[in-house]
């Protein structure tokens, strides 16, 4: 998967894709990964694909009601946010030298910046 646990990235297609504002610049959707289901392909990104749902009252929620949360989205549906142009970029692999030897990394290619520390 190119999307891990707490990656920014940016929504690419569904109700959350990008727009363009008055001046013509492109106006984007991004959230923070909370949970990768790599099983499904999907991820549930915050504060986007919001989905009301009922409950019953419970111990924990005494009220019970109507609440909001975030529903998991396709992976094919995002793209990595680049961290230094802060555009939706593609992902790449390289090999750098670690402490232990090679390691495997991910980087931007549009910035060529490495993403796992």
């Amino acid at each position: 998967m190119h999307i891990k646990k707490g990656d920014t990235v940016i929504v690419m297609r569904g109700k959350e894709a990008p727009t363009r504002d008055k001046d013509g610049k492109t106006v984007y959707t991004k959230g923070r990964v909370l949970k990768v289901f790599p099983n499904e392909g999907r991820a549930l990104v915050e504060g986007v694909n919001m989905v009301k749902r009922h409950t019953r009252p419970s111990q924990i929620n005494p009220q019970g009601g109507i609440i909001e949360q975030e529903a998991a989205i396709h992976i094919s549906n995002l793209m990595i946010e680049d961290p230094k142009k802060k555009v939706p970029t593609r992902i790449g692999y390289k090999m750098i030298d670690g402490k232990n030897g090679q390691k495997k990394v991910r980087y931007a290619k549009k910035s060529g910046e490495v993403l796992d520390k």
